[in-house]
């Protein structure tokens, strides 16, 4: 079926080069598999698995005949899928590499305001659905525009914390009765973000290699009254949604609509990484990382062809692990074999 199919997908129609290809400093480079450092280690078929989670929603043809090649493939062929049928390609666009890391965040909350529970996580409201820009963070928060609505999914007890998921975009809610209650974007203010740890850095209070998101938490508790200030430095505001059909054992949704995996699914720039691409990382730094994730998410912060935000997982251990992450190393693209090609300059 493999060797019938080949040909199939090397006749397929071909993208042409994304937007980013008019980048003077844009280069590609086509690889071997044994230029990457530690390939033949790797767990091939955990990789092919989460390939298999959003491969089908490619249109292109040579993507779709893929993953149909992929649907009968097995652990013990997954790493010879991949080599057959894709080329490591390195895009660079003159920007040094860097990888950060992000994660699900869980809170602590209930369905109705208390003592404890008086930060209400909000539903998109209609005006500013109908709005390019709405209320800054400040006027929604104290205006009162909000309230009496019934347009909170949740209360929680850490406006910290709730911050925090706004910028991660997703999360759960652990009820007090044991179950939880998933939260994913639903819109936004239109402002833009505003970073408060760079904030913290102008004021003197740290230097630039000193902050983290753990840092800024500690901050802020320890100076409630200039810490609740210092997040009104930030006017952007993300309002979310209830996310009732992803299960609770799965990843929450990244931007291709489908669970993502902790350590297996990258957030990427689409301008330079087709969404849904296999992409081989070597993260280097505290906690070498060499392994093959696929592209299923992207971020506000991804923006470069060697810059990548790698998924950990849900709960305070994954937000630990990925706010500590701040790495340089290389991103490899695999591409199906003549779309890799096809991005090489005339006459290669």
């Amino acid at each position: 079926m493999i060797a019938a199919l080949r040909s199939v997908i090397l006749a397929g129609a071909m993208m042409t080069a994304s937007g980013a290809a008019s980048d003077p400093e844009l280069s590609h480079k086509i690889l071997s598999f044994d230029q990457l450092d530690g390939w033949s280690k790797d767990d091939h078929g955990a990789a092919l698995s989460v390939f298999m989670n959003t491969c089908g929603d490619f249109n292109d043809p040579d993507w779709q005949s893929l993953c149909a090649v992929a649907q009968s493939q097995t652990v013990e062929t997954a790493r010879s899928f991949f080599e057959l049928f894709f080329r490591p390609v390195l895009i660079e666009d003159g920007k040094d590499a860097m990888f950060t890391g992000y994660f699900e965040p869980e809170l602590d909350g209930s369905r109705y305001r208390t003592d404890r529970f008086k930060y209400p996580i909000y539903k998109l409201p209609r005006e500013a659905k109908a709005a390019s820009t709405w209320l800054s963070r400040r006027e929604i928060l104290t205006s009162g525009v909000m309230d009496n609505r019934g347009l909170e999914i949740a209360w929680v007890d850490d406006p910290v914390e709730l911050f925090f998921l706004q910028i991660q975009g997703s999360g759960r809610i652990r009820m007090p009765d044991g179950q939880s209650v998933r939260v994913g974007y639903g819109g936004a203010n239109g402002h833009s973000y505003r970073s408060v740890g760079v904030e913290l850095v102008r004021r003197g209070v740290y230097k630039a290699h000193q902050v983290s998101a753990q840092v800024i938490k500690n901050w802020v508790r320890r100076n409630p009254i200039d810490g609740i200030e210092l997040l009104m430095h930030n006017p952007s505001y993300v309002f979310f949604r209830e996310v009732s059909r992803v299960s609770a054992d799965k990843g929450p949704l990244g931007a291709m609509n489908r669970s993502i995996t902790a350590l297996r699914s990258v957030a990427v720039d689409p301008s330079y990484t087709p969404l849904g691409a296999p992409v081989w990382v070597e993260k280097d730094g505290a906690g070498k990382m060499r392994r093959l994730m696929i592209a299923q998410d992207t971020g506000s912060a991804i923006k470069g062809a060697q810059r990548a935000d790698i998924f950990f997982g849900t709960g305070d251990g994954a937000g630990d692990a990925a706010g500590r992450l701040r790495d340089p190393g290389r991103m490899v693209v695999l591409l199906p074999i003549q779309r890799a090609y096809a991005l090489l300059p005339d006459g290669f």
